[in-house]
């Protein structure tokens, strides 16, 4: 069974059957940046499990959702739920945010490790919350 997503990109309605199809319907800079981040989450969190959700990338560790990114014409949208986002209020204070969402501005550099350490924290919590190490 294929699922298929509806998403919102360049004022267009989109259907994505995987994240390679997502990348691939951005900008060049948009895309190396939705790639690092793609990469970065697989490496950390080699167990999650990818798909699409809400019409964007989509990472699950033990049924539970880990983090969620997006691309968009001015910032990469990051999203590892509410408490991600409150354990690391001071390192993402200046970046533009909303519940459980961030946005990193294309015209400055990706902070890879506070990404990192984020997606790390979300797998400890989903870990502990399925009594797995």
């Amino acid at each position: 069974m294929v699922l298929c997503i509806t998403s919102l990109v360049s004022n267009k309605m989109k259907t994505f059957t995987n994240v390679d199809q997502y990348i691939q319907e951005f900008e060049k800079e948009t895309q190396e940046r939705l790639i690092a981040i793609r990469k970065l989450i697989q490496e950390t969190a080699p167990e999650a499990i990818e798909s699409i959700s809400y019409g964007m990338p989509a990472y699950k560790v033990n049924g539970k959702p880990l983090v969620y990114f997006g691309g968009y014409k001015s910032h990469i949208g990051f999203y590892a739920t509410p408490t991600g986002h409150s354990a690391f209020e001071k390192e993402l204070s200046k970046y533009k945010q909303g519940k459980g969402s961030v946005q990193f501005p294309l015209d400055e550099p990706l902070p890879v490790k506070l990404i990192k350490e984020i997606v790390l924290f979300r797998l400890a919590e989903n870990q502990a919350k399925s009594g797995k190490k």
